[in-house]
């Protein structure tokens, strides 16, 4: 009995110890350190003085001690953000887009992809061209996107319908022949007039002469790294006329008869036949047959004042009448590419490679990795397309006797 009494006794020693050490433990004064911007959004973070590395205005090197967000920062961001708008001097030039009314989601995205990577810092206006009056939704929208100022123009019939000389009937027969062999775009008479005004005129548009450059761009297009420099200003200071990102093969089907046409008007205009042209690129026997290789024409920056040239002029039209944009299917990008390679000089074309660009089905990605590191570029260079067996580009790099970016191997 006294052993239980004893035990008892030691039990409640033991709760009141234990409830005492806990009262002792709660009501410490010991301060808990808090760290910056937790809990408190208005208590003030704790900071040391600074030592001389990371003193005001003097950033610590790369690899030295520091606040914590400065070791942070990569060395792409050493120099911080480029300002919000580029100074110096603007080109007369301004974005062109050849669009719908029902393209308006897709646009969006270009525009936002255009703006984001380079406009914003240059606000340069922008031109929409469409056969039908644009309607209120797409002005709207696209006014609120854009950082210049906004050009809405409809295309005259004459230049978006059958033009009296070609044979109706026959055009309808190629147009059911394509359908039947699966040839893309065979059917379509509206893809017909877009080639057609892409390669003859856009750039006589009313709105567009005003301008002394432009830069195509279609709905759903990406960009996928920074462009901070003025791609206009380079282009004019420079000497360049026509520029691309993306050259290919064009599908033989549609062009059976295109170089035909072209050497009609060879012989009928040699005046027009630049000296140091890049006929290498288009033919691989000194322009007794064509390649099919083309610069990719949804993606151009070039001049004006060259499309709207005598020689550029006399060139469409011979071929607009033989008659190929309606009796086989003749596109843009091929009618544009042979214009630039035989009536510039070689070095008035330029290739783009630091201007990331996609356009289903092929993506552009700038070839060297610290070129994609320094443009903040987004794209997967196993995607580039620069260097695989149905690109054109290495013919231009080779006719031009220019070396191919460091790294180009890998992406073969």
């Amino acid at each position: 009995m006294a052993s239980g009494s004893t035990r008892y006794i030691r039990y409640i020693l033991f709760a009141c110890f234990s409830l005492a050490a806990l009262y002792f433990l709660t009501s410490s004064s010991i301060p808990t350190p808090q760290l910056p911007g937790s809990g408190n959004w208005g208590s003030t973070p704790i900071t040391k003085p600074p030592t001389p590395a990371s003193a005001p205005g003097i950033p610590p090197p790369i690899g030295s001690s520091g606040t914590d967000a400065q070791a942070s920062k990569t060395p792409n961001n050493a120099g911080g953000l480029p300002p919000p708008t580029s100074p110096g001097e603007r080109m007369n030039a301004t974005f062109v887009t050849l669009a719908r009314n029902s393209d308006i989601w897709e646009i969006a995205k270009s525009i936002r992809q255009v703006e984001d990577r380079f406009n914003r810092k240059y606000h340069y206006d922008w031109v929409f061209l469409n056969d039908k009056p644009f309607d209120d939704e797409f002005k709207k929208l696209t006014t609120s996107l854009v950082s210049g100022k906004t050009h809405y123009g409809a295309i005259p019939k004459e230049h978006w319908s059958f033009p009296d000389f070609i044979d109706q009937e026959k055009a309808k027969a190629v147009r059911e022949d394509m359908a039947q062999r699966k040839i893309i775009y065979g059917d379509s008479i509206s893809y017909r007039h877009m080639c057609r005004y892409e390669s003859g005129f856009f750039f006589r548009h009313d709105l567009m002469n005003q301008f002394e450059w432009y830069w195509r761009v279609e709905p759903s297009i990406e960009l996928y790294c920074d462009v901070d420099y003025d791609a206009f200003k380079y282009m004019k200071e420079n000497g360049k006329k026509y520029s691309f990102v993306l050259s290919l093969y064009e599908y033989v089907e549609t062009i059976p008869t295109l170089w035909d046409s072209v050497k009609n008007f060879t012989k009928k205009y040699p005046e027009h036949i630049a000296q140091g042209n890049s006929m290498g690129f288009l033919s691989d026997d000194d322009g007794k047959t064509y390649n099919h290789c083309h610069f990719w024409s949804n993606f151009e920056i070039g001049n004006l004042d060259w499309l709207r040239s005598k020689a550029y002029i006399d060139y469409f039209e011979s071929l607009d009448h033989d008659g190929g944009f309606f009796y086989e299917r003749w596109g843009d990008a091929p009618v544009h590419s042979i214009a630039a390679a035989l009536l510039l000089k070689k070095e008035e074309i330029h290739f783009f490679n630091d201007i990331a660009y996609y356009h289903v089905p092929f993506t552009h990605c700038p070839t060297g990795e610290q070129t994609r590191l320094d443009l903040k570029c987004h794209c997967n260079p196993k995607d580039n397309f620069d260097w695989k067996g149905y690109s054109c580009t290495t013919r231009y790099f080779d006719i031009n006797g220019i070396t191919k970016p460091e790294g180009y191997e890998k992406e073969q």
